[in-house]
């Protein structure tokens, strides 16, 4: 049976999507096909499901995510009674959850509507479709007191209307109050209550929103620049130096058009950092003339010049009216409102309540659901080397506002904070370290120095070599200062793994250094090694590859079934190349009895039941293979990418393995999820690691 919950509330102004986001993103990591309903729905575009449709890649046809438009419902209702109304709604919810594990119900909004007692339908609505029902009480601008008598209101009104209540959520609480609410609310109701403070990144607007709302017309800027949050207005009046004085991070500088001076200097001030803004708004319809921006251009690229008509009073009443929300174009709202989710609710709680049951498949957005939420679990800290790397600064702004891991970012200081800048980035809370003039370049030259004595590294060469980002990043990890290591986005592969061979090292029992991908395919998720490090390795080789493989795969909940492949399945082939792969899978048999191991095995014969049977029947691990040991490098190399180019797959990684601590490379084409799966990956990896760089039981 389809199990549903019904996400609702009693009155507007709740900032309910931020845990509708929330528990769509609970529900994709742990289903596979989730289905989204919206019993009641306002004209024009639904902007909470376009975010979902694009962030979780949803399937489903629009037209049968929406019940009823208001006024054909209040309509039906008058005409019909509400029996007839509910009616329609509940055949409509059917042919959702028919086609879906689980459906996410997204309960009717109080605004601007005519239906006479809609907590009263939303209650009836949820017991007719049978889903759990998790009430959201807005606290917005109300003390401890006032926002636990309207929880617990909240709470009696969907219980006595027999509503199967699993949880109450408190959003928009004052930060000031927050501690206080948090602490008395689960006190006294019978069922889990959590509170989520108010975030000012989440209302406000973007200079995009901005744009829209007033209808402006931009003047400059790009898509990035349009993106970015207007957290405060700065209204231009008074002469230069007072008026810069006045700027605050992140403001939106609205200014007559004729006031060159303050477009100049504000994005002047922008360009240096002191502070960056958000934008410039021209009003009464003035603009400066072509040289001015050209000027204003070339200072701050990409930072939104955008005009209106009207005088400072009336924009200034509008721009106050103007509310940032969430949808399919802000996407880093979505990050701030999951972060916000993840901080301060008990999600395995909140998982356990609403019965969500985990699929049997693993999908690529299960697995990769999976690394962030237990990266967070088990806090670390990855220091990334090319701090002034957009993709990398994008990838750092999702893991920070998703709290996955802490952050080191190597650089110069100024130049990465006004890349950030550029970018519309808040690096608050991330660590920067310039090495070129860190106290720590001492220790470093001094620690190389004596590790490459032997290689006739002096001290004065040694002081040089660790101001490369690359081997200062991988310094912080040999000394504890940060627990991993993530570059390749600019970097050689040679550049990012050459000082960890030098300074970290292979662990015990490592013969090489090598690596896997995680390959999510549809309905689940394989493992290939080697596919990035070794060309041609040997038997010993090979057999070492597949048992680091067996391990890495184990540590990402894959459960290890080797296949060592080749042309030849059992004994129908010989040749050198066919036992090398045979030796290599008695090796390993040898010296790790307890894993399942198969080879030599052709790729059908090693993934597909059918082929399995005729080829080997009695093998434990043919069909049912999840780590498959390539040759050589040619081979798993082109294999990986045909994999992922034609199955679609998402291809995780180069991770490398073997390592007494965890430096991970990337792809220098890797997007930016490459980059935050990899971080979190690399997190998951050192927690897997005991102190002084031993590996724990199995990692």
């Amino acid at each position: 049976m389809t199990r549903s919950v019904y996400v609702t509330g009693i009155d507007r102004g709740d900032g309910r999507q931020v845990v509708e986001l929330g528990v769509m993103e609970l529900l994709t990591r742990h289903v596979d096909r989730v289905g989204v309903f919206r019993p009641l729905v306002h004209d024009g575009p639904d902007r909470l499901f376009e975010l979902l449709r694009a962030r979780y890649r949803l399937s489903q046809p629009a037209e049968t995510v929406f019940g009823l438009g208001y006024e054909e419902a209040a309509r039906l209702q008058a005409e019909q009674g509400t029996d007839e109304l509910v009616s329609q709604l509940v055949e409509r919810f059917h042919r959702v959850a028919r086609d879906h594990e689980y459906v996410l119900v997204l309960g009717s909004d109080y605004a601007a509507t005519s239906l006479p007692a809609e907590l009263n339908l939303n209650a009836r609505l949820a017991n007719e479709f049978g889903a759990a029902v998790l009430p959201v009480v807005g606290g917005q601008g109300q003390e401890a007191e006032s926002v636990r008598s309207e929880a617990r209101n909240a709470y009696q009104a969907y219980h006595s209307l027999g509503c199967d209540v699993v949880a109450l959520i408190v959003n928009r609480v004052a930060p000031a109050q927050h501690p206080v609410v948090a602490g008395q609310l689960s006190a006294h109701l019978p069922v889990p209550c959590y509170a989520l403070p108010e975030d000012g990144a989440l209302s406000a607007p973007t200079i995009g929103q901005i744009v829209h709302a007033l209808g402006a017309e931009v003047l400059l800027g790009d898509d990035s620049g349009l993106a970015r949050d207007a957290r405060d207005f700065v209204f231009g009046g008074a002469m230069l130096p007072t008026f810069l004085k006045a700027l605050t991070p992140g403001c939106l500088v609205v200014t007559p058009g004729d006031r060159a001076d303050l477009v100049i200097g504000s994005l002047a001030a922008h360009s240096a950092g002191a502070p960056s803004i958000a934008g410039v708004l021209l009003t009464l319809d003035e603009r400066p003339g072509p040289d001015i921006m050209a000027l204003a251009n070339r200072l701050a690229p990409g930072t939104p010049v955008i005009s209106v008509s009207g005088g400072s009073f009336p924009t200034a009443a509008e721009l106050f009216a103007v509310e940032g929300k969430l949808n399919a174009a802000a996407p880093r709202k979505a990050e701030t409102a999951l972060g916000l989710f993840e901080r301060h609710v008990d999600t395995a709680e909140l998982t356990n309540r609403i019965s969500v049951a985990r699929s049997g498949r693993v999908t690529p957005m299960m697995f990769e659901h999976e690394l962030i939420e237990r990266s967070r679990a088990g806090r670390r800290r990855v220091v990334l080397p090319e701090g002034n790397e957009e993709r990398v600064l994008r990838a750092a702004d999702v893991l920070l506002r998703r709290d996955v891991c802490d952050l080191t970012l190597l650089g110069e200081e100024a130049a990465v904070r006004k890349r950030a800048a550029d970018l519309a980035i808040d690096l608050d809370g991330a660590q920067i370290i310039d090495p070129q003039v860190s106290p720590l370049r001492e220790r470093f030259a001094e620690l190389y120095g004596k590790l490459r004595a032997h290689k006739g590294v002096t001290y004065e060469l040694a002081y040089d070599v660790v101001a490369d980002m690359s081997y200062f990043g991988t310094l912080m990890v040999q000394e504890g200062l940060a627990d991993g290591m993530v570059s390749g986005a600019v970097h050689s592969t040679a550049a990012t793994i050459r000082p960890a061979f030098e300074i970290i090292k292979t662990k015990p029992g490592a013969q090489i250094v090598s690596s896997v991908f995680f390959m999510c395919l549809a309905d689940r998720v394989l493992v290939y090694g080697d596919c990035a490090v070794n060309p041609d390795p040997d038997a010993e080789q090979l057999a070492d590859i597949a048992i680091q493989s067996a391990a890495t795969a184990a540590q990402f909940g894959v459960e290890p079934r080797i296949a060592m492949l080749s042309y030849s399945t059992g004994t129908s082939g010989s040749g050198a190349d066919v036992d090398k792969v045979r030796k290599a899978t008695e090796l390993v048999r040898d010296r790790r009895p307890d894993l399942l191991v198969e080879g030599p095995i052709q790729y059908d014969a090693a993934v597909d039941a059918a082929v399995a049977k005729t080829k080997l029947p009695e093998s434990e691990v043919a069909g049912r293979a999840t780590v498959l040991v390539f040759p050589d490098l040619n081979t798993g190399n082109n294999t990986y990418k045909a994999v992922q180019r034609s199955a679609n797959a998402v291809a995780v990684g180069p991770v490398l393995q073997g390592l007494r601590k965890p430096v991970n490379d990337l792809s220098r084409g890797a997007l930016v999820q490459d980059i935050v799966n990899t971080v979190a990956i690399t997190a998951i990896q050192a927690q897997g690691a005991a102190p002084g760089g031993s590996p724990a039981a199995d990692a």
